[in-house]
């Protein structure tokens, strides 16, 4: 076979787009428009010479001259065309061809199912055969509102209106099972867009509102439903149960209530009783996880003639270990503390005694003062120049045979991070 050598111009006179990245090139249609569009013009048509050639298909002809865009929508839209399971009119329709009879005659068969299900307290597949017969009815009315059905009979109309109300207030029972309580107040709403005196769709969504305690809601729901049947038991039931709970929650609301103002009271009378004893306070942009450990007043929070009580870490900068005290009182000394926290169970050389350490805490300025075993928290908070970092105090136990070594090196560093 032999290779014919194609013109240079071959590529301008072929006027064929090439689609990159799914866009169309300009210069012309794209491919499947032109396929669409030579499948029209060399089909011969009822005017052709020997007229007997029907025309083109109704479909085949209403896609002529759209883009391939608007044919692959249009026949996603066709079940046996369909690339994506998207809900719509067609494919319902489709559906409802599985079964023999009407529209009405099939979402009856339905919810006759869910029925049995229901009875059984199959509540997850009751549901869906409910939803089932919802789905062909709301095909049936999407079709008249469209204008595809001509003139319905409002007898048939009527009874589907009646299932299409019955299928949507039974599924609103199976999601109350199931505690899916937004589903059923939305079930529920649809039945009574239907049928505003539909005494179960009020039940159920009272019930339903009730659950996620909207208290108002349900009282509303439950009211219009008493006003229509004054005697119903179930929904009497209903009432009782919002009142209680109803009592419940503006009992817990009154709680939640006091304890802000509690938690008010003591964050007022801490400021106060700092900035009286003068004690320096800060909080960083990242405070350490302290979980209840805080500073507090105690024995009574909100009562100022009561004593300050620190979250207190010992730090043994020389071993990289510490002690914590929860509630290091400030009128309390280091020794006090020391006396049974030390010796410590790592220290195998014995540095670490009460009397055989000294005590420092860092100043505002970076420098260190050094503590005295007998001289209160209070004091050396007070009157020294030192600040209690995220409600934590912070004291550096170290050995006195190397204390002066390490206070040196502790100001040397010091001092390089504040040249650098």
């Amino acid at each position: 076979m032999k290779i014919e050598e194609l013109a240079d111009d071959f590529a301008d006179k072929a006027q064929v787009s090439t689609p990159e990245d799914g866009a169309q090139q300009p210069g012309g249609p794209d491919l499947l428009t032109q396929a669409m569009n030579a499948f029209a013009a060399s089909s011969p048509t009822s005017s052709s010479k020997d007229g007997t050639t029907p025309d083109l298909p109704p479909a085949m002809a209403a896609l002529r001259d759209k883009s391939g865009e608007e044919i692959l929508a249009d026949l996603n839209k066709t079940p046996l065309f369909m690339t994506s399971l998207e809900e719509n009119d067609e494919l319902e329709a489709f559906k409802a061809l599985a079964y023999e009879g009407t529209p009405l005659e099939v979402a009856s068969g339905f919810k006759e199912r869910g029925n049995e299900c229901f009875k059984e307290k199959n509540w997850k597949d009751a549901k869906e055969f409910y939803g089932k017969g919802i789905q062909v009815l709301l095909a049936e009315v999407r079709k008249r509102q469209k204008g595809e059905q001509g003139d319905a009979d409002a007898e048939e109309i009527k009874k589907e209106v009646a299932v299409l109300e019955a299928c949507s207030v039974n599924r609103a029972a199976c999601h109350l099972e199931l505690k899916n309580y937004r589903s059923c107040i939305m079930d529920c709403s649809s039945a009574l867009k239907i049928n505003g005196k539909n005494i179960k769709a009020y039940y159920r969504s009272a019930k339903a509102l009730l659950a996620l305690d909207k208290i108002a809601e349900a009282d509303d729901a439950c009211a219009r439903g008493l006003a229509l049947d004054p005697e119903n038991k179930a929904l009497l039931a209903v009432a009782k149960d919002i009142i209680a709970r109803n009592e419940k929650v503006a009992a817990r609301k009154r709680k939640e209530a006091e304890m802000a103002v509690r938690k008010r009271q003591e964050e007022m009378t801490l400021r106060a009783a700092l900035k009286a004893r003068n004690i320096k306070v800060r909080k960083t942009a990242q405070p350490p996880e302290m979980e209840d450990a805080k500073i507090e007043l105690v024995p009574d929070p909100i009562d100022p003639a009561s004593t300050l009580s620190f979250p207190t870490v010992l730090l043994y900068p020389l071993t990289l270990e510490s002690d914590f005290i929860k509630g290091f009182n400030e009128m309390q000394t280091v020794g006090e503390h020391l006396a049974y926290i030390l010796p410590v169970p790592w220290d195998r050389k014995g540095e670490y005694t009460p009397a055989g350490v000294e005590c420092y805490m860092e100043t505002i300025t970076g420098g260190l003062i050094k503590v005295g075993r007998k001289v209160t928290l209070l004091k050396v908070l007070s009157e020294s120049n030192v600040e209690v970092v995220d409600e934590v105090v912070k004291i550096f136990m170290v050995p006195k045979a190397s204390a002066e070594a390490w206070v040196q090196e502790f100001k040397r560093k010091k001092a390089a991070e504040k040249s650098g």
